[in-house]
């Protein structure tokens, strides 16, 4: 019966979410309500699950989202981003600009959140996209989009990347040194794969590109973004840092945990070398780079903005990321694990892929269900971390299966999918046949290289 009201329990917040259009906050706790009362957790333990995981999941990964959203926020009120991207088709010219914008949206870029970095690479994508043939802007929109989502849920510190660290207790070095390989390879090969489909004939630009009248909201969508557009123009600094130095807030922490996540790796840390390569202590200083560049090149009131404005974000995602651990905290509680253990008993290596590819479809099913891969990735994660310690599979490999299938098909259900629509200038079949089709072959082609990292993690 438990496993019975767990599935119950899920089921409630997609039909929540999707069909009565509750936010996800809600959504969350009245599916963890639900299953601790139903499973006989009681009134008491059930709230008192749900406040701990709450808080659990906040004292691992509430300041790693927190300061990495401001780095974001920050960097973006210096021009450092649109320098990034115009540096890009500069450097290394227009044939070769999609496999560069994806390997930077997938490794550099993480830290921004999504909507900010397709505001960013869609001009440049549009730009570049007529120097590059007929499939020119297919091609661009696709390298766009694999590049965001793969470096978002593979690499440190995309925010799905530290909630699904967060949630399952990978420590964040791990989770880096795996990511930063399989998030930009799997941005690459997506791109290259994407780019073959399109020779055989895969994109129709009369029926691909150009206005859609059948989009959801468009009028509205499209006036919204010109907005944007025009804030970020009025906003916009007179002068900025040279590219390197605008990169330094990302680079240096990252290069901090890496480093300390070697040293542990090689057994020659110390006190000191574990203090700067700790998460927190590395987003901290680099936070503090970003405000200081920001007060610098972009002035005190745009640096208060930006500061606000990231906050705001901050907020939002830390009520759903919380959220995501009382759920598996319920789950917990109910003594789920227990019964699902028997499903992991044998010693071979078939069990450790079953893991693996049940972690990526409970992933994928609930992004195909919900329409964001924030959530999805906190919702798996959520079910699943109760069970960990009963499969043979290791945590990192179970994190980044998570990661792989959160990103699946991303699609009509997604505001991500109509934003991207409109920046593009691309029709719903368009957006479908590029962005639904790029997260779809990222999701599968990474599948398989988890697997090969859980059969030797």
């Amino acid at each position: 019966m438990v496993a019975l009201h767990t599935a119950i329990a899920i089921v409630v917040v997609v039909f929540l979410i999707i069909k009565m259009k509750i936010d996800p906050v809600i959504s969350l706790i009245i599916g963890s309500l639900y299953l601790g009362l139903a499973a006989g957790v009681g009134f008491e333990k059930t709230v008192e699950a749900i406040t701990k995981g709450f808080g659990d999941i906040m004292a691992s990964v509430g300041l790693l989202i927190g300061f990495g959203v401001l780095i974001g926020s920050l960097l973006h009120a210096t021009g450092a981003f649109a320098k990034m991207v115009e540096a890009l088709l500069r450097f290394v010219g227009p044939k070769r600009i999609p496999y560069a914008l994806t390997a930077a949206l997938s490794t550099i870029f993480p830290s921004i959140y999504v909507d900010v970095q397709v505001v960013l690479a869609a001009p440049v994508a549009r730009q570049s996209a007529p120097h590059m043939g007929r499939n020119g802007l297919a091609l661009m929109a696709g390298a766009l989009g694999c590049g965001i989502f793969c470096g978002y849920v593979f690499v440190v510190p995309g925010l799905s990347a530290i909630s699904i660290a967060g949630l399952l207790d990978i420590p964040l070095g791990q989770y880096l040194l795996f990511g930063i390989v399989l998030g930009p390879l799997t941005a690459l090969l997506t791109t290259f794969i994407f780019s073959r489909m399109l020779k055989l004939g895969w994109w129709d630009a009369a029926k691909d590109e150009g206005s859609d009248s059948g989009a959801v909201n468009e009028d509205e969508d499209v006036e919204e973004l010109e907005a944007h557009d025009e804030a970020a123009a009025e906003t916009e600094p007179k002068r900025s840092p040279s590219l390197f130095v605008s990169m330094l807030p990302i680079l240096v922490p990252l290069l901090m945990i890496a480093f300390g996540a070697f040293m542990e790796l090689f057994k020659m840390n110390n006190e000191v070398i574990d203090f700067f390569g700790n998460a927190n202590v590395a987003l901290f200083i680099g936070l503090l780079g970003a405000y200081g560049l920001a007060r610098k090149y972009a002035g005190l009131e745009a640096t208060g903005e930006a500061f606000s404005n990231g906050l705001q974000t901050t907020g939002e995602i830390l009520l759903v990321t919380g959220i995501g651990g009382s759920l598996g905290a319920v789950i917990k509680a109910t003594g789920l694990a227990k019964v699902l253990a028997g499903l992991f008993n044998a010693d071979a290596g078939a069990p450790i892929i079953l893991s693996v590819l049940l972690a990526w479809f409970i992933a994928a099913l609930l992004h195909l269900a919900i329409g964001s891969v924030s959530v999805a990735a906190i919702t798996a994660s959520g079910i699943i971390a109760p069970i960990l310690g009963s499969i043979n599979a290791s945590p990192i490999a179970i994190g980044l299966a998570v990661a792989s299938g959160a990103m699946f098909a991303l699609q009509v259900n997604s505001n991500f999918f109509w934003m991207f629509k409109s920046l593009l200038g691309l029709t719903t079949r368009g957006s479908l046949k590029s962005m639904t089709t790029v997260t779809t072959i990222a999701s599968l082609i990474s599948l398989p290289m988890v697997i090969a990292i859980a059969l030797i993690a």
